[in-house]
């Protein structure tokens, strides 16, 4: 008889991925606005076009907007999470996944 897989490991490994993949999120936008920012300051500094540096400064204002949405999910995330592990840890201690969840919740660090 195979044993049924607790629904819980799988929402653990959802939610793992959810986080993970959001904090890569961020840290791609925080990279972007340094490297578009530098670009923009190339651009004035070479006399381009207003045109052309006014449409790298809208790029480099939406990727700065992205930041704070980013965060503002990774909170959520962290909490649905975290919740999840406190409610599974007895049951499910020692499961790759319960492990992967806390490891993922210990290098995350929320910000304001």
């Amino acid at each position: 008889m195979a044993a049924v897989a607790d629904p819980r490991l799988r929402q653990l490994k959802i939610k793992t991925g959810v986080l993970k993949r959001l904090s890569k999120e961020k840290t791609m936008y925080e990279k972007e606005v340094v490297d578009q920012g530098q670009k923009v300051e190339k651009m004035k500094a070479e006399g381009k076009d207003s045109h052309d540096v006014n449409k790298q400064i809208e790029v480099l204002e939406e990727s700065k907007i992205m930041i704070p949405d980013c965060k503002r999910r990774i909170k959520t995330a962290y909490e649905d999470l975290k919740n999840l592990v406190s409610e599974s840890e007895k049951d499910l201690d020692g499961s790759e996944e319960l492990k992967q969840a806390k490891a993922i919740l210990g290098e995350t660090v929320l910000e304001n």
